[in-house]
């Protein structure tokens, strides 16, 4: 089965999320700039021409599909990355997802999802690298 993860969070917390997801093997993702306001309804700025809310605060969206297998990861990836403890450190919605088509090759399916380098291509190494170390383990024993 196939997830989209839909995050919503602070405009500048975007390069640390994209790096910390790169860092996880998360490669493709799309963003985009939105703006929206939560549980407090937006801001109140004082200045010299007086009070005024601004209730639309700009903020970034990020959509990113991957397998169920590596979504808590990416979750946990995301939370760690824009968590700031304040308010408005925004939410993270998770959909299910019938297909994923390559448009280019036509692809179906994880095959239209998986990338090199990617989250899913990074386990099967090390899940064998692992199994190696315990073959190489069990042999001196």
């Amino acid at each position: 089965m196939t997830k989209k993860i839909e995050a919503i969070f602070r405009e500048e917390k975007l390069n640390e999320v994209k790096e910390a997801l790169y860092k996880i093997g998360i490669i493709g993702m799309n963003v985009s700039e939105v703006r929206g306001h939560g549980r407090q309804g937006g801001i109140v700025l004082a200045g010299r021409t007086g009070v005024y809310k601004v209730d639309f605060l700009p903020r970034i969206q990020l959509n990113i599909v991957l397998s169920d297998k590596n979504v808590e990861k990416t979750i946990d990836t995301i939370c760690e990355a824009t968590r700031t403890g304040n308010h408005g450190d925004g939410l993270i919605f998770v959909y299910p997802v019938d297909e994923v088509i390559r448009i280019r090759t036509g692809e179906r399916g994880h095959d239209a999802l998986t990338y090199e380098g990617d989250i899913d291509m990074q386990q099967p190494r090390e899940a064998a690298t692992a199994v190696q170390l315990m073959a190489d383990v069990m042999q001196e024993v």
